[in-house]
């Protein structure tokens, strides 16, 4: 299960093919009617499937434990849920009975997902960052995801790059993810053509030239190059993958990263970056993969 902002993906993962996928609209009520849309898609997968390991990947912060999501910005209501109780209450999961139920941070769901069977297949290190509706990332060191002491580790969207900037959705001045995401770049775009623009428009319209728009998603793409140079120094992982949806608008997105993150980077170590190859699928296949490795 792959919970969104926008939209709840599941699917089953049988050995390396992902042989059945589904997508739902996120509820926009609270979290109750997230889970039960959860609980009410799970069910019915295990009708054909019957699977005994469930993963669920969820943006924002979890607990120590991973079995509380603390927040998720960019889904109404999600604060402090109870999703593992939550969902083993609604599905009759018992630990006895072989059942088991993962929480993951969903941008390190597709992290593990696109280092095991993605583009950063047969690599010691990666980091994964997703660019959407917000911005996530997942840190793949020997192996294996690094959490962190606290299980925050890859939380690259709400690290401040601009002091006093926009405030993004976990309340915080400046958040990369509140200067660089789809969202951020749709609103600056909107606010500068005094017009809707969405970022799949900003983009089309930068390539045709337009200076305003050029200047909107040359600044978001200048922001996630830098933070990419910033990790390279700090982790100097093997190898970038960038997915989400914000990468889905081609070339000239990974071509503004690059160039930010070479002049960044210059003189410390070279940034290698690699297009995502698993999708939109890629939040689903990490979250089958975190249920297997734990």
């Amino acid at each position: 299960m792959d919970v969104g902002g926008t939209k709840i993906a599941c699917g089953v993962l049988r050995g390396e093919e992902l042989i059945e996928r589904h997508v739902q609209p996120t509820p926009e009520t609270g979290w109750e009617a997230v889970l039960d849309a959860v609980a009410a898609q799970v069910r019915e997968l295990q009708s054909r499937h019957p699977a005994t390991h469930i993963g669920v990947g969820v943006p924002g912060p979890l607990n120590a434990e991973r079995t509380r999501v603390k927040f998720a910005p960019n889904i109404y209501g999600f604060t402090d849920v109870p999703l593992v109780d939550g969902l083993r209450e609604r599905l009759g999961l018992r630990a006895e009975a072989g059942h088991r139920l993962v929480l993951e941070n969903d941008a390190k769901a597709a992290a593990l997902a696109e280092a095991h069977l993605g583009a950063a297949r047969g690599t010691e290190s990666s980091i994964y960052v997703t660019v959407s509706t917000g911005i996530g990332a997942g840190l793949v060191l020997g192996g294996k995801l690094w959490r962190g002491r606290h299980g925050v580790a890859g939380e690259l969207g709400h690290v401040t790059v601009q002091p006093g900037g926009p405030v993004s959705g976990a309340g915080l001045d400046g958040a990369l993810e509140a200067v660089a995401s789809g969202t951020a770049i749709a609103r600056d775009a909107s606010y500068a053509l005094n017009r809707e623009v969405s970022t799949a428009e900003a983009f089309a319209l930068a390539e045709q030239g337009h200076p305003a728009a050029r200047r909107v998603v040359g600044q978001a793409m200048r922001h996630i190059g830098i933070a990419l140079a910033d990790l390279q120094k700090v982790i100097d992982p093997e190898v970038f993958v960038l997915g989400g949806g914000v990468s889905a608008v081609g070339d000239s997105f990974f071509r503004g990263v690059q160039q930010a993150a070479d002049e960044y980077a210059g003189g410390f170590a070279p940034v290698t970056i690699r297009r995502a190859q698993l999708g939109q699928s890629a939040g689903v296949v990490g979250a089958a993969l975190a249920a297997l490795h734990g």
